[in-house]
């Protein structure tokens, strides 16, 4: 699966899901929460995965945490992270 605001990598067991908006300090939009929710349901669904690490882009932030004019710009209420 293709991600536009993460990073998803596999090697052998461990998968790595990078938050991927550096510019942003990788804060967590309404696009980013629900990728992450996939990329979480993605990894649940591979039996080969043991271990996700769960990082940030750039130097600066590991995650600033979400990103407040993101979800309030989010007029549907179309953020969803239940485990259907």
């Amino acid at each position: 699966m293709t991600y536009q605001t993460l990073i998803y990598s596999v090697e052998k067991d461990i998968v790595r899901i990078t938050i991927n908006r550096p510019a942003q300090l990788n804060a967590i939009d309404v696009l980013t929460a629900k990728e992450l929710a996939l990329a979480a349901k993605q990894c649940i669904a591979d039996p080969a995965v043991r271990c996700v690490v769960l990082t940030g882009a750039g130097d600066r932030s590991f995650c600033s945490g979400g990103d407040v004019a993101g979800f309030a710009s989010d007029q549907n209420g179309s953020i969803s992270l239940s485990r259907k």
